[in-house]
């Protein structure tokens, strides 16, 4: 009796130290596409160690079933998440779980998957299955085309600014003048006829007569010959014009010496001696005058360093616009090209 008491104890003993794995799915039956989970629980003595099926994601635990995931519930149970597209009754093959390193077994498993039922007579209220779409925006996407747009809005601003800039700045306008100018023995002849028309020959007062007419010769050599007449006395004027037409230049001196007496020494011509003085005058214009010279001249305003300042300015301006004008034409072009490859 004892040894058969002892016998049931060991057996018992045994069976107790048997790990025990089962299995259980719900839903057993489900809509295509839902989902079922698979819990799988473990009875074993404590501290036994557990190692649980090795699943992955879209793993197919048979033709039709595929897993979607899986967790750890607790110590001893594990949770496996299924998923179907196909309306069947599925299978599905034992689960094995190493327990202490023992491989146990689990029961066999059986899910339903249930299609939707379809009127065939009324297809026209159904579509078909639609593609996959991106998220339609993505700040990574779309932030260059927004930053690139605020900077052409800058510089539009910028822009704006400078032409404000340049519009109260007002332009320094010039205007380049052609004057007509009388050679230098048109202008001494003009004058001669002006002192015949004053009758200064007949004058009583001979000094303003000399005076004028040794003025308007000594204009007109200071610009045919380029030397300051005006500033010269008779005698240094007549050494400068030493390689003249020599009867010329006697007739010259002897108008100059008798000009001199009367504006100093106070002497007294007659109106035959300034009539030849006035021939002398002419002869001597006529025979050294350069004709075929150019009658225009080009005047060109002489601008103040403030209009200088002012021009430059506006150079430095109008460069800055139109550079301001090609960045934000370039930043326009390539943003709209960016949305419309963001778009299509």
């Amino acid at each position: 009796m004892k040894k058969l008491l002892l016998l049931i104890s060991v057996v018992v003993c045994q069976l107790a130290a048997i790990a025990q794995v089962t299995a259980k799915i719900d839903p057993i039956e489900m809509m295509i596409g839902e989902q079922a989970e698979v819990t799988l629980t473990v009875q074993a003595g404590e501290g036994a160690q557990v190692q649980w099926p090795m699943l992955q994601p879209r793993q197919q635990l048979t033709e039709g079933v595929e897993v979607i995931a899986t967790r750890q519930a607790a110590a001893n149970t594990f949770v496996i998440t299924l998923t179907s597209f196909d309306g069947n009754l599925y299978h599905l093959p034992p689960f094995k779980v190493k327990v202490n390193g023992k491989e146990q077994t689990t029961n066999e498993l059986a899910l339903k998957v249930v299609e939707v039922e379809v009127d065939t007579t009324k297809l026209d209220k159904y579509f078909g299955p639609k593609p996959i779409q991106d998220n339609p925006f993505l700040w990574s996407d779309w932030a260059p085309a927004f930053w690139l747009s605020v900077m052409m809005l800058v510089l539009l601003a910028v822009g704006y600014y400078l032409y404000l800039r340049l519009r109260d700045n007002k332009p320094i306008i010039t205007h380049i003048k052609i004057v007509k100018r009388l050679l230098p023995h048109q202008k001494a002849m003009k004058e001669i006829e002006q002192i015949k028309a004053d009758k200064m020959v007949t004058s009583e007062n001979q000094k303003e007569y000399y005076t004028k007419l040794t003025d308007t010769l000594r204009k007109y050599i200071e610009e045919r010959y380029g030397f300051s007449a005006m500033e010269m006395t008779s005698a240094e004027i007549i050494d400068r014009l030493m390689q003249t037409d020599q009867q010329a230049l006697d007739e010259l001196r002897q108008l100059f010496m008798t000009a001199d007496l009367v504006k100093f020494a106070k002497y007294s011509t007659m109106i035959n001696e300034n009539d030849a003085n006035l021939v002398s005058a002419i002869d001597f214009i006529n025979q050294t005058k350069l004709e075929n010279q150019p009658t225009e001249e080009v005047v060109k305003p002489q601008l103040t360093e403030a209009d200088q300042r002012t021009r430059k300015s506006r150079r430095v301006l109008k460069a800055l616009i139109g550079t301001v004008a090609v960045l934000v034409a370039a930043l326009f072009c390539y943003v709209v090209y960016t949305i419309y490859l963001l778009l299509i």
